[in-house]
């Protein structure tokens, strides 16, 4: 390699030499005012015919997603570009035939950058702009010493990749060496070999200068000169002197025969590695004795312009590149962060992507680690589930539910993960709901106007959705219709003696009536009362008899009291009231301001509290530990105990009473 550099060096140095102050560009012959220039096939004065540009563009619809196969690249190839067409979401891959990811593998997407692969340095860009329509593209100069294989990670419709590369045919054009170039000097980056050894040439060349000279000041290269640079004439190599070279330049003064411009050393190199700069030092110098000269002694026109010369061309040692930290996943609590850390080499100042083979050298940073923003608020439930909303059937219960910070101190639930948020609320289930008995009052009115008779009331089983008593159906105690009443004794006459209907048991639909019928001895003026079975022989007159007065229309029926809410300290108990019509359906024509109470107030006592001979407090300032609100955790409520009952019991009470 540093052969080569050598040789690249002479020749920039030549160019330089060749270079005259009128401005004229030099060809890719090295002759000043030639217009011959590389063509694509990288020959000098080349006509585009010692090689073969392959193109194309893949246009495949494709319907999986994944890698799909875009182009083959051959060995050898050059001018290397895989653009696609205009920007998609899909991405562009590289791979080596040996199956060695260089560029956006196993489901990596790489930075845009320069990647090292197959031989050559390939050029990834991704245009960011918003306003940009330009796809991705890989670029490389090449040639490639293996095959490699373009994928396309195909996330939705192929905007086309353009592909196209260039590889040499067999009758490529051999490059033309000028004349003045030493055999094995570099050309466009090929190395040129001619039939004579390099000394062979170096004599031959000092031999025809001797002879064109013709007795002026010998110019010529030898072990001792071989950094000087003598003006060069243009008929000394006259059998390949091209048409269009320019005409030798005007002689320069005498006196700058004796004195020409020669490079003493170079300055110092820009960077210590990675390809740097630095540029050749010229001096004025006696031709014979090389001491050096003011400047004032050469010819000024004629000193060499210095040209950058690469140095240091190693590339620096690989070091991992270390991204930003990303925000931590989660916003309290443990989480995880990520960074990106790539291994990268700096060459001619540009920082390059490179396989992480090359930090081995080095321990790879974490790519992940944990992060804790803050300590998490946590869930409360701060009462217990209250009673169901029904007391059969399928009802509903709520508790408090309050998001608590490490404090102790009640904030917003989003201060806490709503995924854990225990239910305030739920379905609860009291079976299915029970049958009673619904009663109407009693009658006012007896059913005889004298001696013995009933009262009555009606009675009717149905479902009840209020009262959880009686948990079974209605059964077979049914409550009594009937009731005796008594209105006095009765005077009557002899045999059976049937005293008057008595008034209908109930006002309005269907009721009894009763009546006396007894068995009499009729005196003058008195009767006497028989046994029954002196009048046996008679046909007994009915006793009692349905009757009818007139529709009642809608009344009121109710349930019995349910069981009282709380046993001290004032509860309350309902009933269930309904209107029903004639044939004991659902109505609405009761009179609302006759409907019985559903409700009312029990057991109003005060309650008398257990006293645990456990529970105390163990500290004489557990009042702190109250107006710090530390009563939510385990500890202080054990250590505590007799003061956070106390606190417990006052806020039940609180929430109760609202």
């Amino acid at each position: 390699m540093f052969v080569s550099y050598l040789i690249l060096t002479l020749l920039h140095v030549q160019t330089a030499v060749l270079a005259r102050p009128g401005g004229e560009s030099i060809g890719c012959d090295d002759y000043l005012g030639s217009d011959k220039v590389v063509d694509k096939c990288g020959v000098c004065g080349g006509d585009n015919t010692g090689c073969q540009v392959v193109s194309g563009v893949f246009k495949h619809a494709l319907t999986s997603l994944g890698y799909h196969r875009v182009v083959e690249i051959p060995e050898g190839a050059t001018k290397i570009n895989i653009t696609e067409m205009y920007k998609s979401n899909n991405y562009l891959a590289l791979r080596s035939r040996s199956g060695r990811s260089i560029i956006n593998g196993n489901w990596a997407i790489d930075r845009p950058g320069k990647y090292e692969g197959g031989g050559t340095m390939f050029t990834y860009k991704r245009p960011n702009e918003i306003s940009s329509t330009a796809g991705e593209s890989f670029l490389a100069e090449g040639p490639t010493n293996e095959i490699l294989d373009v994928y396309m990670i195909h996330q939705q419709p192929n905007p086309g990749v353009h592909y196209e590369y260039v590889i040499m045919g067999t009758n490529a054009i051999s490059p033309q060496v000028p004349p003045h170039r030493r055999p094995g000097e570099s050309f466009n980056g090929q190395m040129v070999t001619e039939g004579r050894s390099q000394e062979e040439g170096e004599e031959k060349g000092r031999n025809e200068e001797k002879e064109d000279l013709r007795g002026e000041a010998p110019e010529m290269f030898t072990s001792e000169s071989a950094q000087t640079f003598p003006v060069r004439h243009p008929d000394r190599f006259s059998p390949r002197r091209p048409d269009n070279l320019v005409p030798p330049a005007p002689q320069p003064p005498r006196r700058s025969r004796d004195h020409n411009w020669k490079q003493l050393g170079t300055t110092e190199c820009s960077t210590t590695c990675g390809k740097g700069s630095q540029y050749p030092i010229f001096r004025c110098v006696h031709r014979s004795t090389h001491e050096e000269a003011p400047e004032s002694y050469c010819d000024s026109s004629m000193k060499p312009t210095p040209e950058e010369e690469p140095c240091n061309i190693f590339p620096c040692p690989a070091f991992w590149d270390i991204g930003e930290w990303s925000e931590c996943s989660k916003t309290c609590g443990l989480g995880m962060q990520h960074r990106q850390v790539l291994c990268r080499q700096v060459y001619a100042n540009r920082s390059l992507t490179v396989q992480p083979y090359r930090c081995q050298h080095l321990e790879k940073p974490e790519t992940t680690s944990t992060c804790q923003l803050k300590i998490c608020s946590e869930w409360q439930i701060r009462t217990d589930w209250t009673s169901c909303s029904v007391p059969c059937g399928v009802g509903q219960r709520t508790r408090d539910v309050k998001c608590v910070s490490n404090i102790g101190d009640v904030v917003d639930d989003e201060e806490c993960n709503m995924k854990l948020r225990p239910n305030d609320i739920e379905n609860c289930d009291m079976g299915p709901c029970a049958k009673s008995w619904f009663l109407t009052e009693w009658s006012e009115r007896c059913s005889a106007e004298c001696g013995a008779g009933v009262r009555t009331r009606s009675v009717v089983c149905m479902t009840n959705h209020v009262s959880s008593l009686p948990l079974e159906g209605c059964g077979n105690n049914r409550p009594a219709e009937a009731t005796p009443c008594d209105n006095g004794p009765c005077t009557g006459k002899v045999e059976w003696f049937a005293g008057s209907w008595s008034q209908c048991s109930i006002e309005c639909g269907s009721g009894t009536q009763q009546r006396e019928v007894i068995c009499v001895r009729k005196n003058a003026d008195t009767f006497e009362v028989l046994d029954p079975s002196e009048c046996s022989f008679l046909e007994k007159p009915p006793s009692q008899q349905s009757c009818h007065l007139k529709p009642c229309g809608a009344k009121w029926f109710s349930t019995e009291w349910s069981m009282c809410s709380k046993s001290c300290q004032g509860g309350f108990r309902v009933r269930e009231v309904r209107c029903l019509s004639d044939d004991m359906t659902l109505s609405n024509l009761c009179d609302p301001q006759l409907k019985p109470e559903e409700r009312e107030s029990c057991n109003p006592q005060d309650c008398v509290p257990e006293v645990d001979e456990n529970c105390k407090d163990k500290y004489y300032n557990c009042n702190v530990v109250v107006q710090a609100r530390l009563c939510v955790y385990n500890y202080y409520k054990t250590a505590c105990c007799a003061s956070c009952t106390r606190v417990a019991n006052r806020q039940t009470g609180f929430l109760g009473s609202r």
